[in-house]
């Protein structure tokens, strides 16, 4: 058993859209295909991976540094003890070789796109998707029937009125998700309060949308935003200010009662142990959204749930950031609070397997070795292609 060879591409994933920060007219995703000597029905085992929106394909990195590193190894040293399968921690101790503490920045993003088809590769080697190989491997036995998934979008887009954004946040209604979330932070206070109450008259209760200001704030402009935003009482306020600055949502828990969600940015479970000290967040309320696939992958994230009760939070404070089919899985697998879900953006990366509707908010995962990409005919067509599999 042997990976035969690694594939990467970069596939663009541009759109007009914008948050508070940056748009999206150049964004970029990379993608791999790892490919093995194992055969199932006259076909050799490929593993996907690709990485989160948000931050833009790593080829230079992979190119230079992880994936020579890999095609170096001798392929036993891959393996795991039974040698009936590849080793995700020994794939990942190779792609960080000679590698130094720190700098969690881009590379993190690079190694988590190969980690991510690793394990694809790895629970479709097993013949079981990837959370029942997770349950059985990592967690209790035992795996969520279904998961808690909330719809991403309300971004800032030319022209787009309040009309449009009640339109559009209907549409994810009728799609069965009870949960919304907009963004907030790009237009002033008196607009994005507008644009609040707008899709209030289509969510009808306040618990029903979450916001994000994708780190925009000062603290001054995070407490203004929280004193308006109180009386909704949101599903959550998210990313407020810096990533980093855990001082800022520390001081902003001191001015707002009510949920709020962080993390999605931070990549590595030492930044995650920092925000679990020194972030302010409470284990009764807030929501933790580290995202796997930008954050070194599920090794490192197994990490980084490993410590989560050394600060009182639990798995299920954790929804992940990115929308996509393999936080699904841990979600599933590991038992995490739920999922993010893009119905409409970032396609075809976003949203989940053709035939698991949401249904009252929560979706069930297809019965698919792996990670069930082949499931969402959209996307494998687009992994194909971009990697010649």
């Amino acid at each position: 058993m042997r990976i035969v060879k690694i594939r990467e591409a970069v596939v663009p994933i541009s759109s007009p859209i914008r948050n508070a920060y940056i748009d999206f007219s150049k964004m970029t995703a990379s993608v791999v295909a790892v490919i093995t000597d194992v055969m199932r029905d006259g076909r050799a085992v490929v593993g996907y991976g690709f990485n989160s929106n948000g931050r833009y394909g790593a080829s230079g990195l992979l190119r230079e540094r992880f994936l020579p590193r890999l095609e170096a190894a001798e392929p036993d040293a891959l393996i795991n003890d039974a040698g009936d399968n590849l080793d995700p921690a020994k794939i990942w101790d190779a792609m960080m070789a000679n590698e130094k503490p720190g700098g969690h920045g881009e590379r993190s993003v690079a190694v988590g796109v190969v980690d991510m088809a690793v394990w694809d590769a790895v629970a479709k080697i097993a013949a079981v998707p990837l959370y029942r190989y997770l349950a059985d491997t990592r967690g209790d036995g035992t795996a969520d029937e279904s998961v808690f998934v909330y719809a991403a979008g309300g971004y800032y887009y030319p022209g787009k009125d309040l009309g449009a954004l009640q339109e559009e946040m209907r549409r994810y209604r009728d799609l069965g998700y009870e949960v919304v979330k907009m963004k907030i932070g790009g237009a002033s206070l008196d607009e994005d309060i507008a644009r609040i109450e707008a899709v209030l008259e289509v969510v009808g209760e306040g618990r029903c949308l979450a916001v994000d200001a994708n780190g925009r704030f000062d603290l001054e402009t995070a407490v203004r935003y929280a004193e308006a935003m109180a009386p909704y009482k949101l599903f959550w306020y998210e990313e407020a200010g810096d990533p980093l600055d855990y001082a800022l949502q520390a001081a902003l828990a001191e001015h707002y009662d009510g949920p709020m969600a962080t993390g999605e940015n931070l990549f590595s479970h030492q930044d995650a142990r920092n925000l679990l000290r020194y972030g302010g967040l409470r284990p009764d309320r807030d929501w933790l959204q580290f995202d796997c696939a930008l954050s070194y992958g599920l090794v490192e994230y197994l990490r980084t749930l490993a410590l989560l009760g050394d600060y009182g939070f639990s798995s299920r404070n954790v929804v992940p950031h990115g929308g996509h089919q393999l936080s699904l899985n841990i979600a599933a697998g590991l038992k995490l609070g739920g999922n993010e879900s893009y119905p409409e953006v970032f396609a075809p990366f976003g949203g989940f397997a053709d035939s698991t509707p949401v249904e009252n908010g929560r979706i069930t995962l297809p019965d698919a070795p792996g990670i069930g990409f082949e499931e969402k005919s959209a996307l494998i067509a687009c992994l194909r292609k971009a990697t010649e599999t």
